[in-house]
């Protein structure tokens, strides 16, 4: 066996810091062996695509479960890796863009230790549902929005989650709603898309408040034609829809939660400012409330949605299709219990909010966690 090898028995598959301080005293004595170690990670990113992650999710479960350090490890090695490839799968060059820029270097041994805290939390990584090809597999390239559409989207958009007036990012917030509506019937009535089958995407769902968080990425997702299931143990919410309805539940719900973390951020300071210390029971609260609220104005909003009557068998057609797809990937799907709102202020404060956010669109019902 090689050094690395002796080094990755050593610290992969056993626990303690004891196991770890062995492998790494390994490789820090052993300057020839770098090259080798640096493969082996490869290796394992690489294996992590063939059971369904993606850059983003490991960035994500790294970020939440080890050091910012290991955050810069594991982009070097998912940069270098996916510089194998020709043409990267939908969504990657994004998520690739998005990895930490840093490049982290330290003493032999600390950097030793922490590659193999790095590769032990790889080698452990669990399947989860692939939503993607794997790079270097041939693909069918998305369609989602054109350029100019969704350049107008986002700039909406900003301007809602900038404006300290709630009148004006709702009139904002719709009217991307209402461009992200029209351009979803217009691609439904094109006869070049009616072969399109549902694809799917992971947003992240974080820590604090994520059960209200994925509570409000479910309602988005209703309302765009989508079904959403969430991971709370791993951390995101798989998302299926067609291309252009999946890019708008990643838009509003960035958005939504932007604007909803704003607003209950100036709620709890005219609390303060009253005298009332605010707690994490008024921001659950305030969020569990946003999100509900959100979802009964979504609900409602339906009925205002109205799609010529000769491309309504389209939608019908592609809303089977979604729902197919979706219980293929999760035959077997879990509700969940959502802890309740115990702060009646933050409730209250935060169904304002939701009124001051609201969106049109379509919603169905949907729930589910695996």
């Amino acid at each position: 066996m090689t050094t690395v090898d002796d080094a990755l028995a050593a610290a992969l598959y056993t626990d303690g810091d004891a196991s770890l301080d062995a492998g790494a005293s390994l490789l820090a004595a052993a300057p020839g062996a770098d090259a080798e170690l640096t493969r082996r990670g490869h290796d394992l990113v690489r294996r992590a695509w063939e059971r369904g992650w993606h850059p983003a999710d490991l960035a994500r479960l790294v970020r939440r479960d080890l050091a910012p350090h290991h955050g810069q490890l594991l982009a070097d090695l998912i940069r270098a890796e996916c510089g194998r490839y020709g043409v990267l799968p939908p969504r990657w060059a994004t998520q690739l863009d998005a990895l930490d820029p840093g490049h982290w270097s330290a003493d032999r041994f600390s950097y030793a230790t922490a590659v193999l805290e790095l590769y032990r939390l790889l080698v452990r990584l669990p399947s989860i549902e692939p939503v993607g090809p794997v790079p270097g597999t041939a693909f069918v390239p998305a369609t989602g929005y054109e350029p100019r559409m969704l350049a107008r989207i986002r700039a909406l958009l900003a301007k809602a989650e900038a404006t300290t007036f709630p009148e004006e990012a709702e009139a904002l917030t719709a009217k991307a709603q209402e461009l992200m509506a029209r351009h979803a019937l217009d691609e439904a009535s094109l006869p070049e898309h009616r072969a399109d089958t549902p694809s799917a995407a992971r947003i992240g769902v974080d820590a604090p408040y994520e059960e209200a968080k994925a509570i409000l990425l479910d309602a988005i997702a209703d309302a765009n034609r989508c079904r959403a299931v969430w991971n709370g143990d791993l951390g995101f919410t798989t998302v299926v829809g067609f291309e252009s309805d999946l890019e708008a539940v990643e838009l509003l719900y960035t958005s939504l939660l932007v604007q909803g973390t704003t607003a209950m951020t100036r709620a709890e300071a005219a609390q303060r400012a009253g005298g009332r210390r605010r707690t994490k029971t008024f921001r659950q609260s305030f969020l569990l409330a946003y999100a509900v609220r959100l979802g009964e104005r979504l609900a409602r909003a339906t009925e205002s949605v109205h799609a010529p009557a000769d491309l309504l068998p389209v939608l019908a057609t592609r809303e089977i299709a979604v729902s197919s797809r979706a219980d293929e990937l999760f035959p077997h799907t879990t509700s969940t219990r959502i802890r309740g709102a115990t702060d009646e202020s933050g409730w209250h404060e935060g169904r304002e909010a939701a009124d001051a956010a609201s969106v049109s669109g379509e919603r169905r019902e949907v729930h589910g966690r695996r």
